[in-house]
Parts: C-alpha cells; sequence; structure tokens
C-alpha cells in the first residue's frame, strides 16, 4: 500500500487530484498483488533451506570465513550471521510485498555499509551473501516471478557494492 499511500499524498500536497500516470500505477500495483505475494510466500516458506543452500555457497567462496578469525569462526559467530542472512530474506520480501524499494532503503540499508565496517563485518562479504541468497531464492521461483523478485535482491547487493 505504500504506492497508493505515495500517490494520495504527493497528490494532496499539490491540491490536485491524482493523474491518470498516478492511477495506473495503482492499477498495476494491484494487478501483480497475486503474483507479489506469492514469491513473499514462497521466501516465507523456504526461509531455512534458502538460507542453508546460500551459507553453504558463501563458505565455499569465503572459506575463511569460518576459519579461526574469521568473522563465521564459532557457533555464536555463525548464528549471527545467519540471524542477518533471514532478516535480509525477509526484508527483500517486505519489498517485494510492498512493490517498492522504499522499505528495503528505510527499515533495512540506512547505514548498513558503516556498522558492518564498524563491526569489522566485510561488506564485500555481505553483498557475496545477499548474492547466494538470490541464487538459491530465485531457483525456487518460475522464470516470471524470479524476474520481478531478482531486481529486490539486486538493489541491497548494489547498496553493499
Amino acid at each position: 500500500m505504500a504506492l497508493v499511500a505515495q500517490v494520495i499524498l504527493q497528490a494532496d500536497e499539490e491540491l490536485r487530484y491524482p493523474t491518470s500516470g498516478e492511477l495506473q500505477s495503482i492499477r498495476d500495483f494491484f494487478a501483480t498483488g497475486e503474483q507479489r505475494l506469492r514469491i513473499a510466500s514462497t521466501l516465507a516458506e523456504n526461509e531455512k533451506k534458502i538460507i542453508d543452500k546460500a551459507v553453504q555457497q558463501l563458505w565455499q567462496l569465503h572459506p575463511d570465513y569460518i576459519l579461526p578469525g574469521g568473522n563465521a569462526y564459532g557457533q555464536r559467530q555463525r548464528a549471527l550471521c545467519l540471524r542477518d542472512y533471514g532478516w535480509y530474506l525477509r526484508l527483500i520480501s517486505y519489498g517485494i510485498v510492498a512493490g517498492d524499494k522504499a522499505p528495503i532503503e528505510s527499515i533495512g540499508l540506512v547505514g548498513v555499509r558503516e556498522m558492518y565496517n564498524s563491526l569489522g563485518v566485510p561488506v564485500v562479504g555481505m553483498a557475496d551473501a545477499i548474492r547466494c541468497l538470490k541464487t538459491a531464492s530465485l531457483a525456487l521461483l518460475d522464470a516470471e516471478d524470479a524476474d520481478t523478485a531478482s531486481d529486490y535482491f539486486d538493489y541491497v547487493i548494489q547498496a553493499m557494492s
């Protein structure tokens, strides 16, 4: 509903009715609602499977992360990584449901680089983790749904790159 609220607030702020283009964007938003909910449901129902597969890929890319001294060395550190990966998967799902990347930005990306840098977490590794989440997630979707979801993963990857 973020799009609907945005259109209404913008028109109201400018003391006008929504334009035909704005109304068409609302129509399109509702027309894709079933698809967006289907994608979000698939991601939610398969969260553990997606994260497990993504983590295996990530450890293959960066085996040093799980070695002594690595950011994911030890049970506690690994659990924190898995928690973050689940959080980003949910965040991407929020954007998909909203049909907008604004919730991703406002809820999860503001200050993310600074936070990970201050914690000593390699931001490049986080971008790779999101790439792995993307690969594992898109493998569960049909081509059309994967194409739609891909943009949301790419948005997070770009923010971390």
